[in-house]
């Protein structure tokens, strides 16, 4: 072999070399390695969001030939960051919260799909008062909203106040922040808050589970309705992976046993492709309430 050949031979070697590992890094970078991490707000109790997701994480990975594994956060701006700082490659996010992640990334996160219920997503406010009957009503009162960042358990309850002309901040006696919506039921139901905030689908979960009684407890309040939760993944990931996981949430049919199961753990009858344009109104709500940093 000449040097002429030799040197040639060698540089095309290097070449497709680096070719190989700048591949493998990219496909590392969208798959973590072979792992898709996904995370969700922590709206409930981290145990119930583990039972929730369970059958899910099964579904996705056969669908998308990876490793499926559930890494939870400690609170609903860490499912941001992690998202932002590519530690998790999908999030369940409430609206609020998808708003937050894209506007600290400057528009490189994209909603997949949503519930069909998310279309129109409802509040509820609940009481043990009996002389709580209308949101003029908690003027004077104590509230608890979820956590500060949920979009159904402060954000638009906190918006749907404001219309009313109950500013919290000045109107209410005491606002508080449970963290999460089956934490606010429990400060209501255990007298520590007149009232409470959170979102419809963990209120009628908790009756259907009679962990809590409408007649002790009851809602005096529902708003209307209003886009929420999404599953969003990076802007950046592989367009193939994106279009299988989309698939996926789209395919799965209540009539099977495994749609069924999937389905009714994440109280939705079906899922439906989202777009961004769809939580315009909740970034509003947000700029308004002085709520977006």
């Amino acid at each position: 072999m000449t040097s002429f050949i030799r040197r040639r031979f060698l540089t095309n070697l290097i070449l497709a070399a680096s070719g190989s590992l700048l591949l493998a890094g990219a496909v590392a970078a969208q798959g973590s390695a072979g792992v898709l991490r996904v995370s969700a707000i922590p709206d409930e109790a981290p145990t119930e969001l583990q039972r929730k997701f369970k059958p899910l994480g099964e579904y996705l990975a056969r669908a998308t030939g990876l490793k499926v594994e559930f890494t939870p956060v400690t609170d609903y701006a860490a499912s941001v960051e992690g998202l932002i700082n590519r530690k998790i490659d999908m999030v369940w996010f409430g609206g609020f919260t998808f708003v937050q992640a894209n506007v600290r990334s400057k528009g490189q996160v994209t909603p997949l799909v949503q519930r069909a219920e998310d279309e129109k997503f409802r509040s509820v406010f609940i009481t043990t008062q009996p002389g709580i009957n209308k949101l003029e009503d908690l003027r004077g009162k104590t509230l608890a909203f979820g956590s500060e960042s949920s979009t159904s358990g402060h954000l638009m309850p906190r918006s749907f106040l404001l219309g009313a002309k109950v500013d919290p901040d000045t109107d209410l006696k005491r606002v508080a922040f449970s963290g999460a919506h089956d934490a606010t039921v429990a400060a209501v139901a255990g007298g520590k808050v007149d009232a409470g905030a959170l979102n419809i689908s963990v209120w009628e979960k908790l009756v259907e589970a009679k962990k809590v009684d409408p007649k002790e407890v009851r809602v005096f309040y529902t708003t209307p309705g209003y886009f929420d939760y999404n599953w969003t993944v990076r802007s950046d990931m592989d367009p193939a992976l994106k279009k299988k996981i989309t698939d996926a949430f789209l395919a799965l049919d209540a009539s099977t046993p495994q749609g069924k199961e999937i389905l009714d753990l994440q109280r939705a009858t079906r899922f439906v492709p989202t777009r961004t344009a769809n939580y315009g109104a909740i970034e509003a709500a947000a700029r308004n309430a002085g709520l977006l940093k």
